[in-house]
């Protein structure tokens, strides 16, 4: 890493473990800024869905482009926002998976119809109503920001951290 690399990084992580994705991204220093700020949004608590639907969005969206870095990190911050074991083995399974309330189904299937055609359907749409319009909103940026981040880990080669397995589920 160059100096470039590194002043990017410390301004996020100062001397602490960095994880691979951040390592990779800041060879593009200018890019990385403007990532991690929107980044930032989607993880932060201005982003209306509350962490548990949150986590269920993004860690649908990492299954579905089949990228096992980012389901990885995801389950362990899954965990963190109250997800189980169980749900985390449904969220592979899709929004058909017996066990869901029908807001996470409705969630997890308007993640599916974005992984798939770039757009939420009337139908689901309808099933997302409890939600309000930022919720809605939100969790369309969501899904877009790791369809994104799924994209460059998958296509840059982003090796797991350490600390981290592959799914077999998601092994390529």
């Amino acid at each position: 890493m160059n100096a470039d690399h590194r002043e990017a990084l410390a301004a996020q992580f100062g001397r602490g473990n960095v994880y691979n994705i951040f390592r990779t991204l800041a060879r593009a220093p200018e890019a990385y800024r403007g990532f991690m700020r929107w980044g930032g949004y989607i993880l932060s608590d201005k982003n209306s869905l509350a962490p548990r639907e949150r986590e269920i969005v993004i860690l649908r969206a990492g299954f579905n482009w089949k990228s096992g870095y980012e389901w990885a990190q995801h389950v362990r911050i899954g965990k963190q926002c109250g997800l189980t074991d169980d749900e985390i083995v449904r969220i592979k399974a899709g929004p058909d998976a017996p066990g869901w309330s029908a807001i996470d189904a409705a969630l997890l299937r308007a993640t599916d119809e974005l992984t798939s055609d770039a757009f939420v359907t009337d139908k689901t749409w309808g099933q997302l109503a409890p939600l309000t319009e930022k919720q809605r909103m939100d969790l369309v940026m969501t899904v877009g920001q790791y369809t994104q981040v799924s994209m460059m880990l998958n296509s840059f080669g982003v090796q797991l951290d350490d600390d981290l397995t592959l799914d077999p589920d998601l092994a390529k």
